[in-house]
C-alpha cells in the first residue's frame, strides 16, 4: 500500500450507514420483539420514554408493538465539552410516572458516546435503556440493542435525509 493510501482518511459520508424508513421500522420492531415479555411486571412494561428527537420514531413503533399506551419524552441537550455537567435536561418526563425508572423502557435511535444515557441512568437507575443502533463507546450504557456499528461509522437516519442532506429549518443538531 502506498503512503497516500495509508494516510487517506474517509469523510463521515464516505463511511456511512444509510437507514431507510423501512429499515428503521423493521429494526424498531425487532427491538420491541426482543423486549417483549422482559418487563418487571410479569413481563410487562409500565411506559415508554423516548429520548428526543431521534428516539421518537423507534419509541412509537415499540410502544405500538408492545401495546404500551403510556408514552412520554425526555429531551437532553448534550454539548461536546469534556464534562458531563454540560448535558442539560430540557424536558423531563412526568416524575410520578418515572419514580426510579422501574418498569420504564427508555428508547433512543442510537447510542454513540453514551453521554446522554449516562444522564438518563443517573436520573432513573432502574429504567431499561434500549437503542436500535449502538456504537462500542456507548454500548455499556445500553441494556438492549439491535445492531452494532463501528465507532467511526456515520449513521444517516431517514429524518435527516432527502436526495441529499437537508439542514433543519431551525438551529443545528
Amino acid at each position: 500500500m502506498t503512503d497516500d493510501k495509508q494516510n487517506f482518511r474517509r469523510l463521515p459520508h464516505e463511511k456511512g450507514f444509510h437507514i431507510s424508513w423501512d429499515q428503521i421500522h423493521r429494526d424498531s420492531r425487532a427491538l420491541a420483539w426482543r423486549l417483549d415479555g422482559h418487563g418487571p411486571d410479569n413481563g410487562a412494561w409500565r411506559a415508554v420514554v423516548a429520548i428526543t428527537r431521534g428516539g421518537m420514531a423507534p419509541a412509537m413503533i415499540a410502544a405500538r408493538e408492545l401495546d404500551i399506551r403510556t408514552v412520554d419524552t425526555i429531551s437532553i441537550k448534550s454539548y461536546d465539552h469534556q464534562t458531563q455537567s454540560d448535558a442539560q435536561v430540557l424536558k423531563a418526563p412526568d416524575p410520578e410516572l418515572m419514580g426510579d425508572g422501574t418498569g420504564i423502557l427508555i428508547i433512543d435511535d442510537l447510542v454513540d458516546s453514551g453521554k446522554t444515557l449516562e444522564v438518563v441512568r443517573a436520573l432513573y437507575p432502574k429504567a431499561h435503556c434500549a437503542t436500535v443502533y449502538a456504537k462500542p463507546k456507548g454500548r455499556p450504557q445500553v441494556d438492549t440493542y439491535i445492531t452494532e456499528v463501528s465507532q467511526d461509522t456515520w449513521i444517516f437516519f431517514p429524518w435527516d435525509m432527502a436526495l441529499q442532506y437537508v439542514e433543519p429549518y431551525r438551529g443545528k443538531d
